[in-house]
């Protein structure tokens, strides 16, 4: 099969003879061609989509018997149709592949470490290395590459003889065999390499490190280049200019605002904090040390703060068995408490009579009930009763 990807990575259209078509056990269509344009997937490069007749085709795949088209619908054998790629998609890989290996070459250069991992996402590209980089390092990087980028430096493809791969000092994952593609950069990087990429530098546009994290030993780094760079600053600009006007702050203020009030509500959290325990403690004074069960109602406390008040009543001997009931009828949160009786079994009754859920440990068990209060009031003093 004719490899057109490789011989004219820009053609967008062409046209080609159906070798083979037959069913997949998916419903769909394993199609082959005398050449294509479409890229299959390999070397962390997705493949290419687009449309061969009025088939879509949603992926493509490089098997022994060679490249499989993955169509919506057959296409009669020996007919010649028309290839139409998705030209955006495949040139952001272009770019996004290419801006990789510059990266990675300059982190080889500078640094030593290998790429030992590679993948092409929808949102981002993430590169492996074997040693470790800070984010500043990270970025030193990426100012490099783009110097490169806009001095628009070639991209040369070659295919080396045996004895002239031998001599070269080239990146490469894994052993090779056969015949090897080159891809260089002159300067920057030489690489083994079975993906698609710009001719010049230039087309990269841009590249913007997006994140890193430590991996196995060594960082991830993600990355963006061209226009998946481009689209990814504006949704950014967007989304800072979006807070700018709710926060009343400039653009290169908002860390410093979003800071400031980040530290504000922590206060205000203790202080909140503060008050519920010194209002749960007034409140939990107000009931009579007692040995009865006791069932309590209040407005408007969160899952915590039913935790917080059942448990200060049970310890403070309030009830022999203390139920927290906030909510309104329809569903109700609880949380129960008891120094005298299991509370996992005493809950797990509870919501079976009460259409419940939750659970907890001996002394203290939380849930939710879907019912009214009456029916609570009812099946709690049952329950009371059956086990006097």
């Amino acid at each position: 099969m004719e490899k057109l990807y490789y011989e004219r990575p820009y053609v967008k259209q062409f046209e080609a003879e159906v070798t083979g078509c037959i069913p997949d056990k998916d419903g769909k269509y394993l199609v082959r061609l005398s050449r294509t344009a479409f890229y299959p997937e390999g070397g962390g490069q997705p493949a290419d989509t687009g449309t061969l007749g009025d088939a879509r085709v949603l992926d493509v795949r490089e098997r022994p018997e060679g490249i499989v088209h993955i169509t919506d619908r057959p296409l009669p054998e020996n007919s010649v149709v028309a290839g139409i790629l998705d030209w955006e998609r495949r040139f952001s890989h272009m770019q996004n592949h290419s801006g990789e290996h510059l990266f990675s070459g300059v982190v080889h250069k500078y640094y030593g470490y290998d790429n030992v991992g590679f993948h092409m996402g929808k949102d981002e590209v993430t590169v492996d290395f074997n040693g470790i980089l800070t984010l500043e390092q990270a970025e030193e990087v990426e100012a490099k590459v783009n110097e490169l980028i806009w001095q628009n430096i070639p991209v040369l493809e070659t295919y080396p003889t045996t004895e002239e791969l031998n001599a070269l000092n080239y990146r490469s994952k894994k052993e090779l065999s056969g015949q090897v593609r080159i891809i260089e950069f002159p300067g920057a990087d030489i690489c083994a390499c079975c993906g698609t990429h710009v001719m010049t530098a230039g087309e990269i546009g841009i590249l913007k490190v997006t994140g890193l994290m430590r991996y196995k030993g060594g960082v991830r780094i993600s990355l963006l280049c061209g226009r998946e760079a481009f689209l990814d600053y504006r949704r950014k600009l967007k989304a800072v200019q979006g807070i700018s006007v709710l926060l009343s702050a400039k653009p290169d203020s908002v860390l410093e605002t979003v800071t400031k009030l980040k530290e504000d509500g922590a206060k205000k959290d203790g202080d909140v904090s503060r008050l519920t325990r010194e209002l749960l403690e007034y409140k939990a004074a107000q009931y009579p040390v007692s040995g009865d069960p006791l069932l309590v109602f209040e407005e408007h406390l969160l899952p915590a703060q039913l935790r917080q008040f059942a448990t200060m009543l049970y310890e403070e001997k309030k009830g022999s068995v203390v139920l927290v009931c906030s909510g309104e009828d329809g569903l109700f949160q609880y949380a129960a408490g008891s120094s005298d009786m299991d509370m996992r079994e005493f809950s797990r009754q509870l919501n079976e009579k009460l259409n419940g859920r939750g659970g907890g440990n001996a002394l203290l068990a939380q849930g939710t009930f879907q019912t009214s209060f009456q029916e609570i009031q009812k099946v709690f003093q049952e329950e009371i009763q059956r086990r006097i």
